[in-house]
């Protein structure tokens, strides 16, 4: 059965019980701080099962798109390595929202197993939950019996919390599962050792194919459990899993999900996969573990991308350069592969998955140009690293050391993202070793130092019982008034302590409240809870699985008080410009432009916007200025904002503009401002009237990544502000020049004589460094075959001193020269030898150097036969030159 079968047979089985079959959520979190990516199927549905979301459908099937490389469920290191393990896959899911428990979702997974896929039933295990004394659970008798009518007792094994208690994480929706386990290995392995003994052992041919889970607790931050408020189930299928056991492989990796794929490598590297020569040759298992690697990863890079998540130095960002960094590394460094090749494999991955996935296809173009940039860019710094790792090893043999330090193999994998084993191969070369206990060492210092820079400690909500009755009838929501009201009486539900890097602060929910919680590129309101007695703060708000949290640094008195919220209303004014501007903006550019613009990523607050979009060329000044023509002219014509209500499928056909990477619901908010003009999804603030906005400035333009743009642009009285700022600057002008009349003429009058002045400096420097170059010369003194200059020079020009010790070189048979100098207070040190010299008496310039900086207080380095230093104590010149005598001896 071929893949695209098996996830459509699986859908079609639970549409048959009833299911709403709904699409994959994003693999790319937005608006929630406790999670970056997707990491299980569940996910998706956290609000609901915390109680935050109302239930739209109690039966749900689909399958979802995961990524797990971070945190609890960290696999990373087992990718490419083992057959079956994966960053990016998909998990198949059945869903009960307070509907069907545990009979209907065990008997379901064995017809659908046994009876539509036809799987052989002797080769199934399934696990329950054994219990725990430690969180007073008892053993799941209900999956037991359950489980009794359709497989051998001696098939049911006993699973320990580890393994058959399912947590999502250190708190949140928790309960106790049954794992289905499928035994791949021949006939002749299965009579030797029973398949139970080898359940949950990490053997490559016993797995896990499904996972049942009974939600039906919630873990609290002191570590206890609490009943949800209704009984959920969550089960998840590994898709590539269930294909391998389907079409009767060995490995994932060589069922149709992968094989595309991977003849795509073979075709790049001219290598080729050989699963059955693995464990004879260490060579072939190299370049299998290689193509494993890249074939999962670009799946990984190329969905995130896909959903708004681009390569980066921060969060998600860091964690998808990592994942496409450790691919490349791979194709490197097994394959031979020394150019760009991950951005070649995108055409075949949207060919084999763009049909389950449409925003493979669709984002293709912009999927290619950002992996090839940042191809381009790794490889460079591969570059640097091998000449970095090469000039250790030299440094080394000069000193006649065996090993490289820790902190420098830390360095090559933390800088130029070199892996130990590369670092290890390179310095084999060289006849050295590595120190793997240091480089272990700084690893987990800066594993600690991460940790506990992002490391918050979230205590339970504690929940006001005197202001319960004030939750409406959706449980735990908040109604929301901000669109048309700044302030509102209210009172507290619940609140927590949190503690992020030694500070405390208090998280706040609302029966009702005026503020907007930062989400969709606008940030969050600020303002006060206030009554008679006293006045808190508000310093940000935020929304966390569907809750809106206010944040503040100090909690009321008395919580149970009537309080008053009220929003920063200036601050809000502004921000609303600022958004709806950037819808006019959205729709210039898409107007000037083309259509192919498509808004990446945004940030709307007070003092000014962001907007992140898809093109693929810089943009013209006179494009700049008609994009920011058109934005005003809008602004000046003074168009009513229409916002309303609709379903999502009404949007659509409206022409309604929805982001790649967003989770909209079946019901969405519709922003228009002219509707030939911008009509955009949208839950943000916008002004009624778009001539509130002012006017409106692009202050800057450029790149941030591979066919991504960037405008940051201001307005209202900011702009003011700024034009003004400028009018000023151009009046300044205009008296230092002393001409009203032709500023410009003026001022390239100025740069002209400027340049001019500057050619004569540089040639009066010339001058003086060849007469400095004769008087050096006349300083030579020779001693053991060798010509030394070691003096301290008057002379402050960097440039000129470097190109009169290589004519020195030049010039000077067997030359060893030690100049020193001040330069702007600041003592500097230059070292240059014969290369003669450099071979014969074993003299290394980088060496040196370093010895000699520490008389300064400083360090340096460099070639061989050239080197520099530079430090902060002038006073530690005049024992440089007499310690440089030394090196003559």
């Amino acid at each position: 059965m071929e893949a695209n079968l098996v996830r459509k047979t699986f859908l079609d089985f639970f549409a048959s019980k009833q299911h709403q079959i709904v699409p994959s959520a994003p693999m790319v979190v937005k608006g929630d701080p406790t999670l970056m990516f997707i990491n299980s199927g569940m996910a998706p549905f956290k609000e609901i099962f915390l109680g935050n979301a109302p239930i739209k459908f109690s039966r749900i099937a689909d399958t979802q798109k995961c990524l797990r490389v971070s945190g609890k469920h960290n696999d990373l290191e087992e990718v490419g390595v083992d057959t079956y393990h994966h960053t990016m896959f998909e998990m198949l899911g059945n869903w009960s929202f307070g509907d069907y428990f545990k009979t209907e979702a065990i008997s379901w997974a064995w017809q659908l197993l046994t009876e539509v896929y036809k799987i052989d039933k002797s080769r199934l295990y399934v696990t329950v939950f054994e219990g725990s004394k430690e969180d007073g659970l008892a053993f799941d008798q209900e999956a037991f019996d359950t489980w009794k009518e359709f497989i051998d007792e001696r098939r049911i094994l006993n699973g320990n919390k580890k393994d058959n208690f399912w947590e999502m994480g250190d708190t949140g929706p928790c309960g106790p599962c049954s794992e289905i386990h499928y035994d791949g290995r021949s006939d002749e392995e299965r009579k030797k050792t029973d398949g139970a003994l080898l359940v949950n052992k990490d053997n490559s041919q016993v797995i896990e194919i499904w996972n049942n889970v009974f939600m039906e607790f919630e873990r609290r931050a002191d570590g206890s459990l609490v009943k949800l408020p209704k009984k959920h189930v969550d089960t998840g299928m590994g898709f590539e899993r269930l294909v391998r056991v389907l079409q009767g492989k060995q490995s994932n990796y060589d069922t149709d999900v992968f094989t595309p794929l991977i003849y795509k490598i073979e075709e790049l590297s001219n290598h080729r996969y050989n699963s059955t020569e693995e464990e004879k040759h260490k060579k072939q298992q190299m370049i299998n573990i290689a193509m494993r690697v890249i074939a999962d990863h670009i799946r990984t890079i190329s969905f995130s991308i896909a959903d708004g998540q681009l390569p980066g130095n921060t969060g998600a960002g860091y964690v998808i350069r990592r994942i496409l960094r450790r691919a490349i590394r791979y194709g490197y460094q097994s394959l031979n592969l020394k150019e760009p090749f991950m951005h070649r494999i995108v055409p075949t991955l949207a060919h084999q998955m763009g049909t389950a996935f449409p925003e493979l296809k669709s984002q293709k173009e912009l999927i290619e140009k950002v992996i090839r940039e940042e191809e381009q860019s790794f490889y460079k710094t591969l570059e640097i690293g091998l000449r970095r790792i090469d000039q250790v090893c030299i440094d080394i043999n000069t000193e006649n050391k065996k090993t490289i330090d820790g902190k420098i193999v830390f360095e090559l994998y933390d800088t130029f993202g070199f892996p130990v084993d590369l670092t290890a191969l390179i310095a084999k070369g060289y006849n050295l070793e590595i120190d793997t206990i240091g480089f272990e060492k700084f690893l987990k210092e800066q594993k600690d130092r991460s940790r506990a820079a992002t490391a918050i400690d979230t205590d339970d909500w504690i929940y006001i019982n005197e202001n319960k009755h004030y939750l409406d009838t959706q449980a735990l929501e908040t109604e929301f008034i901000g669109y048309e009201d700044f302030e509102c009486p209210t009172h507290i539900i619940r609140y927590r302590k949190v503690k992020t890097k030694n500070k405390e602060q208090f998280h706040i929910v609302l029966n009702k409240t005026p503020f907007y919680a930062e989400s969709g590129g606008q940030v969050g309101d600020k303002g006060e809870l206030a009554n008679i007695n006293e006045k808190i703060f508000v310093t940000d708000t935020r929304k966390e699985n569907g809750v809106i949290i206010h944040i503040t640094d100090k909690l009321p008195e008395k919580l149970s008080s009537e309080f008053f919220a009220k929003i920063n209303y200036g601050e809000r004014v502004l921000t609303t410009n600022n958004h709806t501007a950037t819808h006019l903006l959205h729709a210039a550019l898409r107007q000037i432009l083309g259509t192919h613009v498509e808004q990446k990523g945004s940030l709307v607050n007070s003092d000014y916007l962001r907007f992140d979009f898809s093109h693929f060329s810089k943009i013209t000044e006179i494009e700049l200025n008609e994009i920011e023509k058109t934005v005003n002219q809008k602004i000046r014509e003074n168009i009513k904002g229409n916002i309303s209500l609709m379903a999502i499928n009404e949007a659509k056909k409206l022409g309604a503009m929805a982001l790649f990477g967003e989770k909209y619901g079946d019901v969405v908010r519709v922003v228009q401002f002219d509707k030939n003009y911008s009509i955009e999804l949208c839950g943000g603030c916008h002004v009624t009237y778009t001539g509130q906005i002012g006017y409106f400035k692009i202050i800057s333009e450029g790149a941030v990544a591979a066919g991504i743009r960037r405008i940051e642009a201001i307005t209202s009285i900011k702009a003011e502000k700024y034009i003004a700022e400028k009018l000023q600057i151009i009046d300044e002008i205009k008296l230092l020049v002393k001409n009203d009349k032709d500023i410009v003429k003026s001022v390239i009058t100025l740069i002209n004589d400027n340049n001019h002045l500057q050619k004569q400096l540089q040639q009066f420097q010339k001058e003086k460094a060849q007469q400095l170059k004769i008087i050096l010369k006349s300083k030579i003194e020779s001693k053991n075959n060798i010509s030394s200059i070691i003096e301290n020079v008057e002379f402050e020009n960097v440039e000129e001193t470097k190109n009169i010790l290589f004519e020195l070189k030049n010039e000077v048979p067997n030359l060893f020269c030690v100049l020193t100098q001040s330069i702007n207070l600041k003592p500097s040190i230059s070292v240059i030898i014969s290369d003669n010299l450099v071979k014969e008496k074993n003299l290394n310039a980088g060496i040196i150097v370093r010895e000699l900086a520490k008389d300064i207080k400083g360090g340096g380095g460099g070639q061989p036969f050239y080197a520099q230093a530079g430090g902060t104590d002038v006073s530690g010149l005049p024992k440089v030159l007499h310690n440089a005598k030394k090196y003559l001896n």
